[in-house]
């Protein structure tokens, strides 16, 4: 046997076989011959020839409903993948599971008038369950793309309904150099019903873990609860940030450095559940362990390799997993795994408890979320992506709001606003300068009430960029991509009835917080806390940890150079 030299051509057999595609029916065309040629070539692919592609498309439809298992119908370019409209229609409004596979040259070449090309991506969109375009790969991170694009497909036309993939490649066209298909990851899916014992057996796998690691991104609040995670937390490594609990999360963002490579930490099964995770460390961290199988929990059925290794997916609610997970681990005695990672964990959270930074957007938060805790009042937290999270997830103990699905600047103050309008409970949003500033028309609101709390971090920009190593060289960071400007709050929050106090010190800032968390008021407050971007920079460098020793220093930071901002 040999196969064609297109990557992203056997990447897409490979895959296919994985999956158990057994039946193809393919059209004459010469962009789709090397297609032809390797499917031709698999042992467990019987291939069909027609030469219509109308009929070959209800071809196709009429095996998929008598073997009650996807098939495939490969077509060349152009105006052949037109001609599975009608049995790729008829496919959708009758579940059927058809597999479309079009070859299509460069998108470089469409519309220059090259032979056989039309907009092939997506053409048939308004029919399929879902459109992959498997452009050549050329690295790494294209492989593991067209990969899991490849397992998607697969997952998807198994649901019941037509798929389409798109496959653009060069030529030559007619080289079959390739004597083994490549060993591809083949992604399973596990579709779980309401019974708790099917949640439970797709998760029994994980009993037999050394090293087992739960990671959980967002959550809506009351999903996953602190005595789910204690219950837990003795028998796997638990990572959640304060975005995926009610109880707050846990700081590993600042405890993966210390790690480093070191193989006491790392798991040897990987659960993940939830959505989007603010630490970038613990995707690198997770995604250059390439031999650790890792299952996703799925709520609504769709794949996040989040990791770039995923093996299995389990389409349940997160509460069922939790609650299969619970009696999966009830009894087995500690993990020592699991001790080494909280145990870690619970040293760094106590280190940035007992941290005192001097005067910063780091002193703020911390005050006013310790200050929320302690008011005896409900709170229900807010917080603006960038800094304003990232300092959330070192200090808040409890659940975080955040707009973290596209992860943008806006609408912060006014997903806030809209919160208190429909509580009672106090309401506290943590924003940058910013974030503020653009949605400042969401203090222009006939709904604003007194519950309402703003802590707005104001250096003057968007402090975060000061982070990113090598922007430092740009004579536009601060200007132009740090957007610095010299605007204050003090005129938006009189033009529209929300009390207003600024910190320029620890002085003001102490009273501030006091004033903005704990006394109660019939109008909305803010305190504007204004600071020094590079002051800001410096707090939060000589805070890091680097080393385990530190841990449990407890070393304070002193509030040496302060530095002080006249009122304008």
């Amino acid at each position: 046997m040999s196969y064609s030299d297109k990557e992203n051509i056997n990447i897409l057999c490979a895959v296919m076989l994985g999956h158990g595609i057994g039946h193809a029916v393919v059209c004459p065309g010469s962009r789709n011959a090397p297609i032809v040629h390797n499917l031709n070539e698999c042992p467990q692919v019987k291939c069909y020839p027609v030469t219509d592609e109308r009929s070959a498309g209800f071809f196709a439809l009429g095996m998929a409903e008598q073997l009650n298992e996807p098939v495939a119908v490969c077509v060349t370019s152009g105006t052949a993948l037109l001609d599975l409209a009608p049995a790729v229609a008829e496919a959708r409004h009758r579940h059927l599971p058809l597999l479309v596979i079009s070859a299509d040259r460069p998108m470089a070449h469409i519309g220059q008038q090259m032979g056989q090309t039309i907009d092939q991506p997506g053409a048939l969109s308004r029919f399929t369950l879902m459109d992959v375009n498997l452009v050549e790969p050329h690295d790494d991170l294209t492989r593991w793309h067209c990969n899991r694009m490849a397992n998607e497909a697969m997952l998807a036309v198994r649901r019941g309904g037509p798929v389409h993939i798109n496959v653009p490649y060069d030529e030559p066209l007619f080289n079959f150099t390739v004597d083994v298909l490549p060993q591809e990851r083949i992604i399973r899916s596990i579709p779980i019903s309401a019974d708790e014992n099917a949640v439970f057996e797709a998760l029994k796998s994980l009993k037999s873990a050394q090293k087992p690691m739960l990671v959980i991104g967002q959550m809506p609040q009351g999903v996953v609860t602190r005595e789910m995670l204690d219950k837990l937390a003795p028998h796997m490594a638990v990572l959640v940030e304060v975005l995926g609990s009610d109880g707050g999360g846990e700081p590993f963002d600042e405890l993966l450095p210390i790690i480093g490579d070191n193989p006491d930490f790392e798991p040897d099964s990987v659960i993940y559940m939830g959505g989007t995770l603010v630490c970038k460390r613990i995707k690198a961290y997770l995604r250059r362990l390439n031999d650790v199988p890792m299952v996703q929990v799925s709520e609504d059925g769709e794949i996040h390799d989040t990791f770039g290794h995923l093996t299995q997916l389990i389409h349940c609610a997160p509460q069922q997993a939790m609650k299969a997970l619970s009696h999966l681990f009830d009894d087995k005695d500690s993990n020592p795994f699991a001790r080494l990672w909280n145990e870690r964990l619970n040293q760094v959270k106590q280190y940035f408890d007992n941290l005192r930074p001097g005067f910063s957007q780091m002193l703020a938060v911390k005050l006013a979320l310790q200050s929320a805790r302690e008011s005896g009042e409900r709170f229900v937290l807010h917080a603006a992506n960038s800094q304003p999270v990232r300092l959330a997830n070192l200090f808040a103990r409890q659940h975080v709001r955040c707009n973290r699905g596209v992860n943008g600047i806006e609408g912060t103050t006014s997903a806030a606003v809209g919160c208190a309008a429909v509580t009672d409970d106090r309401v506290l949003c943590v924003t940058g300068d910013l974030s503020f500033f653009y949605d400042q028309n969401a203090l222009w609101n006939s709904n604003l009430r007194g519950n309402l709390r703003i802590l707005l971090l104001n250096n003057g920009g968007g402090g975060i960029f000061t982070q990113l190593p090598g922007l430092e060289a740009s004579p536009a960071r601060d200007t132009m991509i740090a957007a610095g400007h010299t605007t204050h709050a003090q005129g938006c929050c009189s033009q529209h009835g929300v009390d207003y106090r600024a910190a320029y010190g620890s002085e003001d800032l102490y009273s501030g917080i006091t004033w903005l968390v704990q006394d109660g008021s019939d109008h909305p407050r803010l305190l504007e806390v204004v600071t020094d971007t590079s002051h800001d920079q410096a707090i939060l460098t000589s805070s890091k940890l680097t080393k385990v020793s530190e841990i449990s220093e407890f070393s304070e930071i002193s509030e040496t150079s302060e530095k002080k901002t006249p009122n304008s």
